[in-house]
């Protein structure tokens, strides 16, 4: 069994705080690549899950705590009229505008990096056998690079990925591909993973899949709780 996660004092406010304590296995892959549907099967077979874009939602949905400074930063045509942030506004604009991209994040990702860390030592505290955190530019962050022991990718065609996008939230193709150009390339990512899950099957095939991958991440707890 792992040693039970400290609780952080003021100074230890990042999540290298449980390093050693639990396993940290970091999930990524581009848009539309399936990270939330590995991530649901991991959970159901009992890992904690941490999934920082469903944070970003959450603090930018109606009244969240990103609200008020966001509107105090762009102005109120950037916040809907039941109080959430108008996406598309946004999108538009941070795609656009580097200096602006800059400036959402300055306000969204301190506050995501807080919740994160709230729920990991939550989690951790709960006795799950190890940490998933989601995180959909994990690879373009150094710091979840060298935080995390396992890097697990899941990958598919980017041509899978555009019409996945297209399908799903409605976005005309020429948007889906913006998307993708801002973020790290497929080549880049595999570079970097020390697992890849190749997602282009069916739904069985992924449960056998990450069935594996899971039982792969507890071998990798005990040798480690072995050799210490």
């Amino acid at each position: 069994m792992a040693p039970a996660a400290p609780t952080p004092t003021p100074e230890q406010s990042d999540l290298s705080l449980l390093k050693g304590h639990i396993p940290l296995i970091g999930l990524t892959g581009g848009i539309g690549s399936g990270k939330t549907a590995v991530s649901d099967l991991l959970a159901k077979l009992g890992a904690g899950i941490v999934d920082t874009d469903l944070i970003a939602h959450q603090i930018t949905a109606p009244h969240g705590a990103a609200i008020a400074p966001i509107e105090k930063q762009f102005g109120p045509d950037f916040i809907t009229a039941d109080g959430a942030l108008h996406r598309d506004k946004m999108r538009s604009l941070v795609f656009t505008k580097t200096e602006a991209r800059k400036s959402l994040e300055a306000i969204t990702h301190p506050l995501i990096r807080q919740e994160t860390l709230r729920q990991a030592l939550g989690l951790s505290k709960k006795g799950v056998p190890y940490l998933v955190f989601v995180v959909p530019l994990l690879v373009e962050s150094g710091s979840w690079l060298k935080l995390v022991d396992r890097l697990v990718l899941v990958d598919c065609p980017k041509e899978t990925q555009i019409q996945r996008v297209m399908q799903r939230s409605n976005l005309p193709r020429e948007e889906v591909e913006r998307i993708l150009a801002a973020q790290a390339t497929r080549e880049e990512r595999l570079k970097h993973a020390d697992v890849v899950i190749e997602n282009q099957g069916s739904l069985r095939d992924l449960e056998v899949v990450v069935e594996n991958l899971h039982q792969k991440i507890l071998r990798f707890q005990k040798d480690k709780s072995s050799s210490s």
